[in-house]
C-alpha cells in the first residue's frame, strides 16, 4: 500500500500545474488578464513552493511525514476546487493554496523513499518520477478536449483533478497507522550546514534551473506553437508529447544514476540535448518540431531525475535528504518562479517570442554548468563548509 500511496501522491504533484498551459489563452480571454498576469498562474505555485519548502521538513519532524503528506493532499483538493470556481480572485487564491500543498509532497516524498527503500532508491525514484510526469502529460493533453470538445469550460478542465487528489487521500489514510514521528531528540539537524555547502548550492541551482526550463515550457509552449500556426488542440498535444517523451527517461535515469559515484556525464549529455532542442525551437522550423521536442524531453527528463536523485545521493539520511530537498526547492523554485512571468513579459515588450526563447536557452546553459558541480560524487555531510 505504501508504494501505491507514493504513486498516487506523485500523480498529484504536476497535473494541477500542467493542465493550465494548453488553456491559458482560454483563461486569459475569459478573465481579461494580460499575458504577464496569465504567466503568474504558473509562477504563483512556484512562489508557494519557495515559501513552504524550507518548513516542510520541520513540520514533518514534529508530526511525521505521513500526517504531513495527508494534510498536503487535503489542502490540494480544496485548492483545486477553489481555483475552478469562476472569478479572478478565486482563481489566484486556489492556485496559491494548491501550490503550498504540492510543495509538501515535493519535499517529503524523496525523503520518504530514502527512509523506506534505502536499497531501492533508484527504482522507487523512477516510479515516483514516472507517475508525476505521466499524469502531468495526461493533464496537458485533455485540457482542451474538456474545455472545448465537451464544452465544459476551463473551470472543469482544472477542477476535475480534485478527484485524483481525493483518491490519493483515501489510499494514504492507512499509512497513518505506520507513521513515525520526527527525530527531534537524536537526529542532528544539518540545515545550517547545508546553507554553507558549495555542493548543496550547486544542487539548489540545478534544481532551480531545471524547474525554470520546465515551467516556462509548460506555460508557454502551446501558446508559441498556436501563434506559429498550429491548432489549439495539436499544440496542447505537443506539450503532452513532450511529457510522454520524458516518461521513460525519468525511470531509466534514477536507476543508472544510483549505480555510479559521479553523474557528470549524464549532466553534460542532458544539457547538450536540451540546448540543441531550444535552438531548434528558436529557429521556428515547425517541420522538425518533433525532433526538437524529443531533444528537449530527453534533456528535461534527465535533469529532473538527477535533481531528485541528488537529494538522496548527496545526503546521509532521510532527515538530511528532506532538509536538502527543502533548501533546493525553496531557492530553486524562487528562481523558477521568475520564468513564466518574465517569459510572458518579454513577449509583451518585444511583441515576439525570439528574446523569450533566448532567455530559455540561457536557463539551459545554467542548468548544465550547475549540474556539473552538483554531480561531483561527494556527499554533503562530508564537505567542509
Amino acid at each position: 500500500m505504501l508504494v501505491i500511496g507514493i504513486i498516487l501522491v506523485a500523480a498529484n504533484l504536476r497535473a494541477p500545474l500542467t493542465a493550465v498551459g494548453p488553456i491559458i489563452g482560454e483563461i486569459r480571454n475569459a478573465t481579461g488578464i494580460s499575458n504577464t498576469l496569465a504567466g503568474t498562474l504558473t509562477t504563483l505555485p512556484l512562489l508557494a513552493f519557495a515559501l513552504l519548502s524550507p518548513f516542510a521538513a520541520r513540520i514533518a519532524r514534529k508530526i511525521g511525514i505521513e500526517v504531513t503528506l495527508l494534510a498536503g493532499m487535503i489542502a490540494l483538493t480544496v485548492g483545486i476546487l477553489i481555483r475552478s470556481i469562476p472569478g479572478i480572485g478565486l482563481l489566484f487564491l486556489g492556485t496559491l493554496l494548491l501550490g503550498l500543498a504540492i510543495s509538501v509532497g515535493n519535499v517529503l516524498v524523496p525523503s520518504l523513499i530514502k527512509r523506506e527503500f534505502p536499497e531501492r532508491v533508484g527504482v522507487m525514484t523512477g516510479i515516483y518520477a514516472v507517475s508525476m510526469n505521466l499524469c502531468g502529460a495526461v493533464a496537458s493533453g485533455i485540457s482542451i478536449p474538456i474545455t472545448r470538445g465537451l464544452g465544459l469550460g476551463w473551470g472543469a478542465a482544472l477542477g476535475c483533478w480534485a478527484l485524483l487528489s481525493f483518491i490519493a487521500i483515501l489510499i494514504w489514510l492507512p499509512q497513518l497507522r505506520n507513521r513515525r514521528h520526527g527525530s527531534n531528540s537524536h537526529v542532528k539537524k544539518t540545515g545550517g550546514h547545508l546553507w554553507r555547502s558549495r555542493l548543496a548550492w550547486n544542487v539548489t541551482i540545478y534544481m532551480g534551473s531545471q524547474s525554470l526550463v520546465f515551467y516556462m515550457l509548460v506555460t508557454w509552449l502551446p501558446e508559441i506553437l498556436q501563434q506559429r500556426g498550429m491548432s489549439n488542440e495539436t499544440a496542447g498535444w505537443m506539450l503532452s508529447m513532450l511529457q510522454f517523451i520524458i516518461l521513460p527517461i525519468t525511470f531509466i535515469v534514477p536507476v543508472l544514476a544510483s549505480r555510479v559515484s559521479s553523474q557528470r556525464g549524464m549532466v553534460v549529455a542532458a544539457g547538450i540535448s536540451l540546448i540543441i532542442g531550444c535552438l531548434g525551437l528558436l529557429s521556428g522550423n515547425l517541420s522538425l518540431i518533433v525532433v526538437w521536442l524529443v531533444l528537449m524531453g530527453v534533456g528535461v527528463g534527465t535533469a529532473f531525475s538527477l535533481a531528485m536523485m541528488f537529494f538522496v545521493l548527496r545526503t546521509r539520511d532521510s532527515q538530511q535528504a528532506a532538509e536538502l530537498s527543502g533548501m533546493a526547492q525553496a531557492v530553486g523554485y524562487l528562481m523558477a518562479a521568475t520564468g513564466p512571468t518574465l517569459f510572458g513579459l518579454i513577449h509583451d515588450v518585444t511583441n515576439g517570442w525570439t528574446y523569450s526563447l533566448i532567455f530559455l536557452l540561457a536557463a539551459a546553459l545554467l542548468l548544465m554548468f550547475s549540474g556539473y558541480g552538483a554531480a561531483s560524487g561527494y556527499v554533503t555531510s562530508k564537505e567542509t563548509p
